[in-house]
């Protein structure tokens, strides 16, 4: 099969890692890509915005199957623009992206089927939002309702910084995405991501994992897209996931479908955990990222067989096989991240560390130039390994990235910490 992956993260190099692993997979083109991915796949120009151009693109090419990464063409509907014209596509369609693309449409789908979450307020003013948080008290969460990068929430835990923020998602600090603002009750707890594929009837579970979205250190400081991850999460244990998947997952699934908008592709649930009860925290309707490399890390070859099976609608027919071991990745990001920060400094050491099935760097923000490999972004470089336990798992990822020399690079030290503590 000939197989084209939209994006250009860290994701992207993973599923093209996992892909490639694949004996269904004759030829495998992403658009655009980066240098990691170009070292073992094809990159190509490609605006994947533009659906027209993306059908164009592999009427030319030949393609069979298109997976579709980051969450921006899929809330712009490109998946639906490449499913009107036959291509198969692992992605929702736009209607059903939209329980990432508005928050506010997620709270309702929720309230619909009674599916535990945080309470929460919607306001498209700048008044009635700040007369929430003046009648509700801190600590209070704040995010913007739409597409924002993984960047607009704020966890406010006073009164004057849950102000300060409504002013300023309503100032535009968001675009468009803060044009409309999704209040919600703090909740407490242990935060972990559970992922399932849903083929528009069939829920498979594929995998738990829990990222450290905070820049510093004992997860202090600004929210970031994620510094580091790892997979299994040890507080979603296998009762707690059914839990999510009987009380919030499936009753969520089955009301999309009952709206004429059934699911179909890959459901990240961002769950909060206390006292052995989940309530969802959010929806994002693709692989997160960074959670995704080590979800990748740990499926292989079998990620497409069911990235495909959820697009034919035969997940039913499918199950997941997991080895008994750990995977972690330390994401390595340019100074001043999630801050301003400098692009273009050269990043050494590379192609001496190991790449195989328990150790791979994964590219997020790169770019090749004269045989040298550049920062390109924010977060850039995926630091992944596995091991028999996470301790291992850790240890291996961190022995690579001692061996990468990038003085204006930095990552977290602690990543898995909680589970290790």
């Amino acid at each position: 099969m000939n197989i084209l992956i939209l994006g250009s993260g860290g994701r992207e190099h993973s599923l093209a890692w996992a892909v490639m692993q694949n004996p269904k997979c004759d030829k495998l083109i992403v658009a655009p890509g980066n240098a990691g991915i170009a070292a073992i796949a094809q990159c190509a120009k490609l605006n994947i915005m533009d659906g027209a151009a993306v059908v164009a693109f592999c009427e030319g090419n030949n393609i069979d199957f298109v997976i579709i990464g980051p969450e921006a063409p899929l809330a712009a509907g490109v998946g639906d623009d490449l499913r009107a014209a036959g291509f198969d596509v692992f992605g929702p369609s736009k209607a059903a992206a939209a329980l990432e693309a508005s928050k506010a449409f997620t709270k309702e789908i929720c309230d619909a089927c009674a599916a535990p979450t945080a309470g929460y307020g919607h306001f498209t003013d700048a008044a009635s939002a700040r007369a929430y948080v003046e009648k509700q008290g801190a600590p209070i969460v704040i995010k913007a309702d739409g597409l924002a990068a993984g960047k607009g929430v704020i966890i406010a835990m006073s009164d004057a910084e849950a102000l300060a923020a409504v002013d300023e998602m309503f100032d535009g600090a968001f675009g468009e995405a803060g044009a409309e603002v999704v209040i919600e009750e703090f909740m407490e707890g242990e935060e972990a991501s559970f992922f399932v594929l849903c083929d528009g009837e069939t829920v498979l579970p594929i995998g738990t994992a829990q990222d450290h979205k905070r820049v510093g250190e004992g997860d202090s400081g600004p929210n970031t897209g994620g510094m580091g991850a790892y997979c299994p999460a040890p507080v979603l244990s296998d009762e707690i996931a059914e839990r999510a998947l009987d009380q919030i997952i499936r009753p969520c699934m089955a009301e999309m479908a009952k709206r004429g908008m059934p699911y179909q592709g890959v459901l990240y649930a961002g769950l909060m955990i206390k006292d052995g009860q989940p309530r969802l925290v959010e929806y994002n309707v693709r692989f997160g990222d960074p959670e995704c490399q080590v979800l990748m890390m740990r499926l292989g070859a079998q990620a497409f067989d069911l990235m495909q099976a959820c697009a034919k609608g035969t997940l039913t027919d499918m199950q997941v096989t997991w080895a008994e071991d750990h995977a972690l990745t330390v994401v390595m990001a340019a100074k001043g991240y999630p801050g301003d920060y400098e692009k273009g400094s050269e990043i050494k050491g590379l192609s001496a560390l190991p790449e195989d099935s328990a150790n791979m760097v994964f590219h997020a923000g790169t770019k090749a130039q004269d045989g040298a490999i550049l920062a390109n972004g924010g977060r850039v470089l995926n630091v992944t390994a596995r091991g028999a336990t996470l301790a291992e798992a850790q240890e291996r990822a961190y022995a690579m990235v001692d061996g990468i020399e990038w003085p204006e690079g930095f990552c977290r030290r602690d990543i898995g910490w909680r589970a290790l503590s």
